[in-house]
């Protein structure tokens, strides 16, 4: 085997890293601490120090085409939003195809990783573990550091005077797993992303009245969008890529017209002062229909606690209150490294491409996942390992790019305009991985396509932008992509399928528009 890489974690990032070393003829050791793989999609009561915890409903905001890894679909008949135990399954066959568990060694804590004396030569690392209380260490050629940045939550109650004389429960939502014991409580959930939503829809069937607090307000998205498609799939395309980059104000206007005609977000106390792409929207089925029928009420920002009663913004006070869970996200840091090598400041660290850090003498670590997509981060995380081991072997450099302080900051190019601490890592999906894809050699090039074959052309253009794309060609070319791609409305369709009905046409006049622009843009190109 090749150079020895410690791979730490073993969830969504940690697998596909250890299948990228063994791709590149490099010897991977994943360190796991936990007994089992999964990370943040693995459920368990009791939450682990240190580990991402998950709440027992929790079904995954991306639909399986546009998450799975791009060698490797979720099953046909899986659903397209998957229960987290679904999304264990996965990984466990993804683990299981690809011969990875051999690689892990579980119940093995990371304790330290120091530049060796010769670092400046070799790129070398000591690693240190701890396994059932034995330390060992361990000399590594390159680390991929893959634990996630849902493991440390972020309760900043110094944000919520009178706290302390509460007499109330309160909580993260780290803590939250189901709703039972909330049973005829007053509740109020603070946050209005994506968990804090979903629990106050979960919670209302049980307790007594459900408060949702924000700050600034979300734009909300269905998982079903049109015709019924999961809404990625209709979303994530190189067309609407193409119109989302030439006139950004324009879509904007037209997402936020779209949610605006299911649900007026003026009306329903929901609207942020934000643009709909300026910030991660909130995926919810269901909160409009719990606002709806008075099971959860829309509040302001807390200004501070009493007793029992709770005083928001507005001046409104809500009197006995039994619980409040915050929804209030997590921070990241890595307490195996010293500041020397890594210091993060307000959820935020200086890497180059959201990867590599500028100022090491050798582009030794690479950090896997510490991003916030607009979009599914499994195939994020797959393609960043997939060139971060390109790296270590040397197959490709980052041309003196590191020596460049300031171009590490490319935080700038994909991060939201309101740099709010859940926001600092946001990248957008599609553009973050064709601009990795490129530095790869593995993107697709779509007018050469049309060329040489215009039916697999029309599916990566017009089609959602699924993770196949970019095994077609380059380095770590998949034979099966291109059927993956053709197929891929199939698997979308088949879970859905239950029962037979006759099909109707789906004809559209603008497929019609959409083949003729195409054609006359070959025609001009060729």
């Amino acid at each position: 085997m090749g150079k020895k890489v410690a791979v730490i974690g073993a969830g969504a990032s940690g697998l596909p890293a250890i299948k990228a070393c063994l791709d590149e003829g490099l010897d991977p050791t994943c360190f796991e601490r936990s007994d089992d793989i999964g990370g943040l999609w693995r459920f368990k009561k009791d939450p682990e120090e240190s580990r991402a915890s998950i709440y027992n409903s929790v079904i995954i905001n991306t639909s399986k085409e546009m998450m799975c890894y791009s060698d490797y679909p979720i099953p046909e008949d899986y659903p397209n939003y998957m229960h987290n135990s679904k999304v264990l399954e996965y990984f466990y066959q993804y683990m299981n195809h690809f011969q990875l568990k051999k690689y892990i060694k579980f119940k093995t804590s990371v304790c330290s990783v120091k530049k060796r004396p010769d670092f400046a030569t070799t790129g070398q690392w000591d690693v240190t573990t701890e396994h059932n209380g034995k330390q060992e260490t361990h000399v590594f050629d390159a680390i991929l550091v893959c634990v996630g940045h849902h493991t440390s939550p972020n309760l900043p109650l110094h944000s919520f005077p009178g706290i302390e004389k509460f007499k109330g429960h309160y909580f993260h939502s780290r803590d939250y797993k189901a709703p039972e014991e909330f049973k005829n409580k007053r509740v109020i959930v603070v946050g209005i992303g994506n968990t804090g939503v979903d629990l106050a829809v979960e919670l209302c069937g049980v307790a007594k009245q459900v408060y949702l607090s924000t700050r600034r307000g979300a734009w909300l998205l269905n998982r079903v969008f049109d015709n019924g498609f999961p809404l990625d799939i209709v979303l994530f395309s190189r067309f609407y890529g193409l119109f989302q980059d030439a006139f950004p104000s324009l879509v904007n206007t037209f997402l936020e017209n779209k949610v605006n005609s299911r649900v007026n977000h003026d009306n329903f106390g929901l609207k942020p002062q934000h643009r709909m792409l300026s910030q991660h929207p909130t995926i919810s089925d269901d909160l409009p229909n719990r606002i709806i029928s008075g099971k959860v009420l829309i509040k302001t920002n807390i200004k501070r606690f009493e007793e029992t009663d709770v005083v928001f913004e507005d001046g409104t006070v809500e009197k006995d209150i039994d619980v409040v869970i915050f929804a209030t996200g997590y921070k990241f840091f890595f307490s195996f490294f010293d500041d020397s090598v890594i210091k993060v400041e307000k959820n935020q660290a200086p890497l180059y491409k959201m990867m590599f850090l500028p100022h090491l003498e050798k582009p030794t670590v690479a950090f896997i996942g510490y991003v916030q997509p607009l979009g599914a981060i499994m195939p994020i995380s797959e393609i960043q390992a997939r060139w971060a081991t390109k790296v270590f072997t040397g197959a490709t450099t980052l041309i003196g790019a590191l020596v460049n302080t300031a171009d590490s900051q490319q935080l700038s190019k994909h991060s939201a305009i309101h740099q709010l601490q859940r926001h600092t890592i946001q990248v957008d999906y599609m553009e973050y991985m064709d601009e990795l894809a490129e530095l790869l050699g593995v993107k697709p090039n779509v007018l050469s396509l049309f060329l040489t074959d215009p039916k697999l052309a029309w599916n990566v253009y017009f089609g959602p932008c699924t993770p196949y794309q970019y095994r077609l060609s380059g380095p770590g070319k998949w034979v099966k992509a291109r059927s993956a791609i053709l197929n891929q409305w199939d698997r979308v369709m088949k879970p859905m399928r239950t029962r037979y009905v006759e099909q109707t046409s789906q004809f559209s006049p603008l497929y019609v528009f959409m083949g003729i622009l195409v054609l006359l843009t070959a025609i001009f190109f060729y």
